[in-house]
C-alpha cells in the first residue's frame, strides 16, 4: 500500500496518474516529481519499492505545498480577501461567482437551488 502525504495511492494505476490524488499535485507536478526521482512514468503504483516510495515522499515534502497545509493557505487567502472587503471576498461571502461568470441564468452551483419569487398564493 503507498501512502504518500496521507492518501492512499490506488495501486493499479500508473504512478503519474496516481500521484494526481494527492490534492496539490496535478498531471505537470506528478511529471516533474518522477523526474527528479528516476522513477518511470509507465510503473504501476503497486510495483514502486519502499525506496522509490520514500524518496517520491522526500521530493514532495521539499518542494510542494500539499493536502492539510495547502487547503488551510486556500482558506486563510480566502477569509483575508473577505476581511479586507475586496469585491472577490464580497462574491465570497455572497456565495456567487467570483471569477466574472454571469448569473442570470447560470452559477447554479454556487447560487444554489432555483428559489421560485412572485408566486401567490389565490
Amino acid at each position: 500500500m503507498a501512502r504518500i502525504a496521507g492518501v492512499d495511492l490506488p495501486m493499479k494505476k500508473r504512478v503519474e496518474y496516481g500521484l494526481t490524488y494527492i490534492y496539490g499535485i496535478g498531471l505537470t507536478s506528478s511529471r516533474a516529481i518522477l523526474t527528479a526521482t528516476g522513477i518511470s512514468f509507465d510503473k504501476r503504483v503497486h510495483e514502486l519499492s519502499e525506496d522509490e516510495v520514500a524518496s517520491i515522499r522526500k521530493e514532495i515534502q521539499a518542494g510542494f505545498q500539499v493536502e492539510g497545509d495547502l487547503r488551510k493557505k486556500v482558506a486563510m487567502d480566502i477569509k483575508a480577501l473577505m476581511d479586507m472587503g475586496s469585491y472577490r471576498g464580497l462574491r465570497h461571502r455572497k456565495g456567487l461567482p467570483v471569477r466574472g461568470q454571469k448569473t442570470k441564468t447560470n452559477a447554479r452551483t454556487r447560487k444554489g437551488k432555483k428559489r421560485t419569487v412572485g408566486a401567490k398564493a389565490k
